[in-house]
């Protein structure tokens, strides 16, 4: 019986590799005939530019400074990094509050209490800048988010 299963595994490795082989054959093949293909095409697609669009009052655009067509999140990239670095560095602080917290509750000592009390209000006091900092990134991508919009900017492109 193990020789039945020995023939069988074989077989099936057998068949595996050849449908690997197969595919992948078909594959090259697929790849010649899109490079043909692309031989053959004569002009590229139509690029459209700010010059192109126009205003629902007929008049060209308004020059933005903006690129055409930006990357994803490329618009607010550096107001929502920042906003995402914050609301990291907030846990931080948050962490070591309550583990300073802990630590002071089971402290008897008042010399040893007054050393983690002081700690804590640094710990406190660094949280309320990281907590001040996410308004205010907040509120600047809130404001980069309405002068886009009156500008015109599509809404894909500032979220």
């Amino acid at each position: 019986m193990s020789m039945k299963f020995l023939v069988a595994a074989a077989l099936a490795a057998g068949l595996a590799l050849t449908a690997t082989a197969a595919s992948a054959q078909s594959l090259g093949a697929l790849a010649k005939q899109e490079e043909a293909r692309r031989k053959t095409v004569q002009t590229p697609g139509k690029v459209y530019t700010n010059q192109d669009l126009r205003s629902s009052d007929g008049s060209p655009a308004p020059e933005t400074g903006a690129p055409a067509a930006p990357a994803a999140d490329a618009t607010l990239q550096p107001g929502a990094a920042s906003l995402d670095r914050s609301k990291s560095f907030a846990e931080a602080p948050q962490s070591r509050i309550n583990a300073l917290t802990t630590d002071f509750a089971a402290r008897s000592d008042p010399a040893q209490r007054s050393v983690i009390e002081q700690d804590r209000k640094k710990a406190l006091a660094e949280l309320d800048r990281v907590n001040q900092e996410i308004k205010d990134n907040s509120k600047a991508i809130t404001g980069i988010q309405d002068e886009a919009r009156k500008a015109g900017v599509p809404a894909g492109w500032y979220r």
